[in-house]
């Protein structure tokens, strides 16, 4: 049986089924076998498919590789919505929690400012080696939440990609929610390349945790390790991965309206900031253009 299958997967169609085992939704499927054999026993579904002919067995693999498959495609549907769970966009319900999550978020903001004051005060150039790398750390940390404490979000996740919204407004007056999309556009190609591997990497690391909460579904065979399995892979998942491809992804985004915000400005034909103070009252009218438009007969574009 073994040749007359492998010859039934043949080249290029062969190649596509390794791709699709190699993904998290076989390591969830291979959980669900491996419980059914603990619950049922090994003997007792060998001798239940020993009994049907071997194309049947063959189809039947093959509707498993499908259902494997399929079932990635669909969990891959969910991205999105995962992604914005983890950041704390949570419903109603749940307000309670986020609360207190923020809460605690506030503290630790106000820690690190409290930790950062002195530092900054002191100088960077009179600090000693182990100052500057505290001054280091805490920098990098506050760089990755919110600047005011009522922006804060529940998660770390939640306050990076926050963070990230927040500050081409604070630095240029370009709201990043409104002007990205157009930005996008007028990126490079090597940009836009880069933008898009950080972007389908931090969905990556998504999918593998709500996967491996799913995983956790099979404590209901008997399957008792299932659930410390799952709840190790998503922590993984999510202080291994997922904070590092957000940090990732949030830097080139930055990166991106730092060097080519530009390129908004001259697709549009508005006038360029001549100083560094005009810039964000511009980036603010032209932000409000782009949301609302204008009639107005004083405004021009350049030639």
């Amino acid at each position: 049986m073994t040749s007359k299958l492998l010859e039934s997967f043949g080249g290029k169609f062969a190649e596509q089924w390794v791709t699709t085992l190699l993904t998290p939704a076989f390591a969830f499927w291979s959980g669900g076998v491996i419980a059914a054999i603990q619950r049922w026993g090994w003997q007792s579904l060998t001798r239940q498919f020993s009994q049907y002919p071997e194309p049947l067995l063959i189809a039947i693999l093959v509707c498993c590789f499908g259902a494997i498959a399929l079932s990635a495609f669909i969990i891959q549907r969910f991205d999105l919505a995962v992604l914005r769970f983890l950041e704390g966009y949570w419903c109603p319900w749940l307000r309670v929690l986020r609360h207190r999550l923020i809460q605690r978020e506030k503290s630790r903001l106000r820690k690190i400012e409290k930790n950062l004051k002195p530092l900054v005060d002191k100088g960077i150039l009179n600090l000693n080696t182990d100052e500057q790398a505290e001054y280091v750390k805490l920098d990098w940390q506050q760089m990755y939440m919110p600047s005011t404490p009522d922006q804060l979000m529940p998660t770390r996740l939640g306050n990076i990609l926050r963070a990230t919204e927040r500050r081409p407004s604070e630095r240029y007056g370009l709201d990043a929610v409104i002007c990205w999309p157009r930005l996008w556009l007028l990126l490079p190609d090597t940009a836009r390349k880069d933008l898009q591997e950080a972007r389908a990497d931090l969905s990556n690391a998504a999918r593998v945790w709500f996967w491996s909460l799913l995983f956790s579904i099979w404590t209901l065979l008997g399957a008792w390790w299932a659930f410390p399995i799952g709840l190790i892979t998503a922590c993984f998942a999510y202080y291994g991965w997922i904070l590092d491809a957000a940090t990732t992804y949030a830097d080139l985004i930055n990166a991106a309206f730092d060097v080519h915000r530009i390129l908004l400005y001259q697709a549009l034909r508005w006038k360029l900031p001549s100083t560094a103070a005009e810039e964000i009252a511009t980036g603010q009218q032209l932000t409000e253009y782009l949301w609302n438009g204008s009639d107005s007969a004083q405004l021009s574009f350049l030639d």
